[in-house]
């Protein structure tokens, strides 16, 4: 929401600027920004790491036949990439925007528990050292998949356990962070602040977080008791001990489900920023937009066994879950026909941030009709477990939580580096990862209606045309992500570039970015908000009639 302040002073002397220098500034760090910035370069690196494994994958799928890797070694490489994505690459990601621009957004200091907030980073480095390193251990990486089902996981050697114990480590790091973004946003919003008045991506973040701190327990609680059945003769999971492998399934999906909008949401809430700004208008329906994200947390805890359907559940089950998951797309669908809705008649300009959230609302739409087609119970007893489902996925996380981080960062990144990147590489950046997403993943749709399962390092002859033409695209995307770290992100981070000025989106006329964030200058001090900004009476009125306050 568009601030006035009565008191535009950014609250920074020179004096005040104490950043720490060298390595101290890092490894101490309790300023909301450098944590942020820490943040989004582990999740950047795990990032290239679990792009190089499911580059592995590609190069041994490209053609019938095993090239590279043994199946062993390939079922580890798929789980290890799963993983790695998952906890390492996209949950740290959006912790690292949650860190960075909450604070700014809603006119806070910094976060609410400066020195847990550095702790719940630093926990993250040695659990993906442990989680990496998996694959030099006895036996070689955890291979049941990144879902970790049993019975697999019961007969695995060593390195299910430093998996195991990696993911508690990166879970209780998630739940310090979540606490911590709660009580930020519940008590140190700037006065005048409401709910109702909050930027979109605050609204999704607190969400988020609530999920985070409900399910991350329960994945904790799915792993121990694997530890316990491989090591102290416990037999949750083992029928020989009249355990149930399938309840492993009941216990990690009921973690799993919500899990996908954890990765979501935080999307949801930067296309909310980018859309409005590059159409020169208000984001249609705000009040809807925010009571469509608590449904869809909420339902995400109704329609955890859609994953489940093969599983010899009974049809009244198989209804129940089906009905529920087509919930789930009301709320869902409500999202994009506000960005729409927001985009229509406004005067849209297309930069690199525009261009990722319409991509994002193009091929996410895509993904959300391949789920919707896959909770239907007769087609997903044809299409479970099929690179069917692989597609699905891929264009929800990738073209969903991928490409929304792409467009935060080409967003905020003058205001975090005070320089402007390089358009022309960004819009380079943009149509190659689109062109290339689209080549890896919209065959695998076509190879999973033909019947081939996921997770199989060999094919045969009839799928190789689309294997072929996958891998190729696969290899075109991760490039395309070496060229946005050597053109864009590495040229920023130098700072080389014209000098951002203090609005970079807005036009002439003053409209387009709105926010606190946009309140001060760019880069933003090292100490923002050192007295809260007042949001006054008259901006209040005006932001409650929805009209557009002038900057005083």
């Amino acid at each position: 929401m568009s601030a006035v302040l009565e008191h535009p002073q950014h609250a920074h002397d020179d004096h005040h600027e104490h950043a720490p220098s060298g390595w101290r500034r890092w490894v101490y760090a309790t300023n909301h920004k450098d944590i942020g910035t820490m943040y989004l370069v582990f999740s950047f690196t795990m990032f290239m790491i679990g792009g190089v494994l499911a580059l592995l994958i590609r190069a041994e799928l490209f053609q019938p036949g095993l090239q590279l890797v043994n199946p062993e070694l390939f079922n580890q490489l798929t789980t290890m990439h799963g993983l790695i994505m998952v906890f390492g690459a996209i949950m740290p990601g959006f912790v690292g925007f949650a860190n960075w621009m909450i604070p700014l957004q809603i006119g806070a200091a910094d976060m609410a528990f400066a020195r847990m907030n550095n702790f719940s980073f630093w926990l993250l480095i040695p659990a993906a050292l442990m989680l990496a390193s998996s694959f030099f251990l006895p036996g070689g990486a955890p291979a049941a998949g990144w879902t970790l089902y049993a019975p697999l996981t019961l007969q695995m050697g060593p390195s299910m356990d430093s998996a195991i114990f990696a993911l508690h480590i990166m879970g209780a790091s998630s739940i310090m962070g979540s606490i911590n973004i709660i009580v930020t946003i519940l008590n140190m919003r700037a006065p005048g602040m409401t709910l109702m008045k909050m930027p979109m991506f605050a609204w999704t973040w607190l969400i988020t977080a609530y999920l985070l701190i409900a399910v991350m327990p329960v994945l904790a609680g799915a792993i121990t008791m694997t530890l316990t059945d491989r090591h102290f003769g416990t037999t949750f999971f083992n029928p020989a001990g009249g355990g149930d492998p399938v309840m492993y399934q009941h216990i990690f999906w009921f973690f799993g489900h919500p899990e996908v909008y954890i990765m979501i949401l935080p999307a949801f809430g930067i296309i909310s920023h980018v859309v409005p700004a590059f159409s020169r208008k208000r984001l249609f329906g705000y009040a809807s937009m925010v009571y469509a994200t608590s449904s869809i947390a909420i339902l995400s805890f109704i329609v955890w066994a859609h994953h489940m359907f093969t599983t010899g559940m009974p049809v009244t089950g198989q209804l129940f879950f089906m009905y529920a998951t087509m919930l789930i797309a009301v709320p869902t669908s409500v999202k994009i026909f506000n960005w729409i809705a927001t985009m229509w008649q406004g005067s849209m300009t297309l930069e690199t941030p525009m261009l990722f959230a319409i991509g994002f609302i193009f091929v996410f739409t895509i993904g959300g009709f391949t789920g919707l087609i896959v909770a239907v119970a007769p087609i997903d007893l044809l299409l479970q477990d099929t690179y069917y489902v692989v597609a699905h996925f891929h264009y929800v996380l990738v073209a969903g939580s991928l490409f929304a981080m792409f467009a935060g960062f080409y967003y905020w990144s003058p205001k975090w580096t005070g320089v402007m990147y390089n358009e022309k590489a960004g819009k380079w950046h943009f149509w190659l990862s689109m062109v290339f997403f689209n080549v890896t993943f919209f065959p695998m749709h076509f190879l999973g209606l033909a019947g081939m399962p996921r997770r199989y390092a060999d094919y045969p002859m009839q799928f190789a045309d689309f294997n072929a033409l996958a891998s190729i695209g696969g290899f075109g995307f991760g490039l395309s992500q070496v060229f946005f770290l050597v053109a864009v992100v590495l040229p920023v981070m130098r700072g080389k570039g014209a000098p951002a000025p203090q609005r970079p989106w807005n036009d002439p006329d003053g409209k387009g970015a709105e926010g606190l964030e946009w309140e001060v200058p760019s880069p933003a001090p090292f100490h923002t908000f050192e007295t809260p900004p007042r949001l006054n009476a008259a901006a209040n009125r005006l932001l409650h009639a929805g009209a557009q306050p002038e900057h005083h």
